[in-house]
């Protein structure tokens, strides 16, 4: 009986060290989340853009805690068999709702695709994170800031007098 009992308190203690690390992995997720997020919607929010800091922010969180619910309901449910990927393709669909709200046109002019891609990227680096695929998702924010700041100004230097077909 006494080694039932140590082997029963060994699976308990080994039991609570997972949970602990799985939590502290996804907890340091969501705060990297949350920075990257953070990143991209300054700089939309700095330009007065549509979708701003809080938006930015909320999707990649949003992707990112969607990506980490995967291996919780697995777990969780005893289930056997799951695609993540699925969880993937559902933030995409439900990210594209969301872009598409911000395009407007008007007389000929198009305005919000640059808002409608930079809430796209910044789910797809929630969703990276949420994999923890931590690089591609820190690669990807500072790619994503490059394009959205100096590209602007080479647009500006390539076709000054041009009407642009995106935001101002």
């Amino acid at each position: 009986i006494l080694a039932f009992a140590e082997g029963v308190g060994a699976k308990l203690r080994h039991r609570a060290q997972v949970t602990v690390l799985i939590w502290w992995n996804d907890l340091q997720a969501m705060l990297l989340s949350a920075a990257l997020g953070t990143l991209v919607g300054w700089e939309r929010q700095l330009g007065r853009k549509p979708a701003g800091l809080r938006t930015h922010v909320l999707v990649c969180l949003g992707s990112t805690m969607f990506v980490l619910m995967a291996p919780h309901a697995v777990r969780n449910f005893g289930m056997h068999t799951f695609d993540p990927t699925r969880i993937v393709h559902g933030v995409i669909t439900g990210v594209g709702f969301l872009g598409a709200g911000s395009i407007i046109r008007q007389q000929g002019y198009v305005a919000g695709l640059t808002t409608a891609a930079s809430i796209w990227i910044v789910s797809a680096i929630g969703t990276a994170v949420g994999v923890h695929a931590y690089m591609l998702a820190i690669v990807g924010t500072v790619l994503t800031l490059i394009v959205l700041e100096w590209y602007r100004w080479i647009e500006r230097r390539v076709s000054p007098h041009a009407e642009t077909t995106d935001e101002p």
